[in-house]
């Protein structure tokens, strides 16, 4: 019997354990004036203590909106949560006052924005920012606070962090401002710490310095991890688990060394073969043809369909479900067993 779209599925987590984060079902939408943008659709996923799982697509996919609407900080209107649940050890966020969702903001659940010049307030100095946490949060006292964050400061390693306190975001560097944000962070010894892009406009050796830093900082805490990027490199030796989305879809999930290995959406491989490989060197790297589709008219069938070598017309006529293809592997294609065997051929 075929299976269709409303059908449940397992979902990956650890064995045994009780998920410490659980987005079931998720739909956000965007009320505009071109209509209404479907951002988010049906997206589902586990997270347990001490787990990294990293979140990958292109811009626009719905990976930052799903981190808004867990953190309860979307823009309303335009966009608005209209199903599903987020469930923090139990608890749904979605069905909390404003009040009570804010009490878990920062001290349940804490996130690292994109871009830290524009999130840092430019006319306090960074050790101020910080301290602030411990002094609203915490009822701590100037001296204490300030105690604090250059404690932080210097836990997240940048240097001369006593000399330092007093100075202001436009005095430290990309990678330094990426640290204070982490620092800011981190302050309420969060649950599950989101780190949305925290390694964008970064050059290459800073980018390995900041997730190596979060690496640590999640093991020395048992933190849930979360990282949002479009750069399948950055979270290679970092995370445990992959969730793949596109046009606001989970396209594929899998344990991070399985999804490298052998992918089991034609999205991911696509994704796969535009990074560069010092064993191609000198080959001409292959890229997704096409652009994302418009949000407020998805076309119908598989998202993917107009941008798929593989796309037949099954792939018009029925949306693929997110099914498990093997054990432990989940992907949303029609051929995904094809795809996973590397037996398939462009239609």
């Amino acid at each position: 019997m075929a299976t269709t779209e409303a059908e449940t599925t397992p979902r990956p987590g650890a064995a045994g354990s009780t998920p410490l984060l659980e987005v079931d079902d998720l739909h956000v939408e965007f009320r505009t004036r071109d209509g209404v943008a479907k951002a988010v659709n049906g997206v589902s996923y586990t997270l347990h203590e001490g787990e990294t799982l990293a979140v990958l697509g292109e811009s626009g996919s719905g990976k930052s909106v799903t981190a808004q609407a867990i953190m309860g900080i979307l823009d309303t209107p335009p966009g608005f949560v209209t199903g599903g649940e987020v469930r923090f050890r139990g608890q749904d966020l979605l069905t909390l006052p404003d009040e009570e969702r804010r009490a878990y903001r920062g001290r349940s659940i804490s996130m690292i924005f994109q871009d830290a010049l524009s999130a840092l307030n430019p006319v306090f100095p960074v050790g101020w920012q910080i301290a602030e946490m411990f002094r609203v949060h915490e009822g701590l006292s100037k001296k204490d606070a300030r105690k604090r964050a250059v404690e932080l400061m210097e836990q997240v390693r940048i240097p001369a962090a006593r000399e330092r306190v007093n100075d202001y975001p436009h005095q430290f560097s990309g990678g330094m401002r990426q640290r204070i944000m982490i620092a800011m962070s981190i302050a309420l010894d969060p649950d599950v710490l989101i780190a949305d892009e925290p390694t964008t406009a970064l050059d290459v050796t800073v980018q390995a310095q900041i997730m190596q830093l979060l690496s640590d900082l999640q093991r020395e805490r048992n933190m849930g991890l979360i990282l949002i990027t479009h750069d399948l490199g950055v979270v290679a030796d970092v995370a445990d688990k992959i969730e793949v989305m596109y046009s606001g879809r989970i396209m594929e999930q899998a344990p991070v060394l399985d999804i490298y290995a052998t992918p089991a959406h034609p999205y991911t491989k696509g994704l796969l073969e535009s990074i560069p490989r010092v064993d191609l060197k000198g080959q001409e790297l292959s890229a997704i043809k096409g652009l994302p589709p418009n949000l407020t008219n998805i076309p119908a069938g598989c998202e993917f369909r107009p941008r798929c070598p593989y796309a037949q017309q099954i792939c018009q006529d029925s949306r693929p479900p997110l099914i498990e293809v093997v054990p432990g592997r989940f992907s949303a294609c029609h051929f995904a067993q094809e795809v996973l065997e590397g037996d398939i051929q462009p239609a």
